[in-house]
């Protein structure tokens, strides 16, 4: 079975290097909105499996760089 790695909100602000706090995980829990996460007792865990299934839902997909056809009428 495999072994299941799980950060603490502290661990989870740095792998997002700061741009989500401790604080602003603990408001996503109270509204239930952001990464899930597992309650053991006071402490609060949440899994890297999560963590990465997270990322997926918020990736954002860009189109390629191409040729923009723009042409240019201004009618006089």
């Amino acid at each position: 079975m495999a072994e299941n790695r799980f950060l603490t909100p502290e661990e989870v602000s740095e792998r997002y290097r700061g741009t989500v706090s401790p604080g602003t995980l603990r408001n996503w829990r109270s509204m239930r909105i952001g990464p899930c996460f597992v309650k053991i007792g006071k402490a609060v865990l949440y899994p890297v499996a999560e963590l990465d299934s997270w990322d997926e839902k918020n990736k954002v997909s860009c189109r390629p760089l191409g040729r923009i056809d723009v042409r240019a009428e201004d009618g006089a």
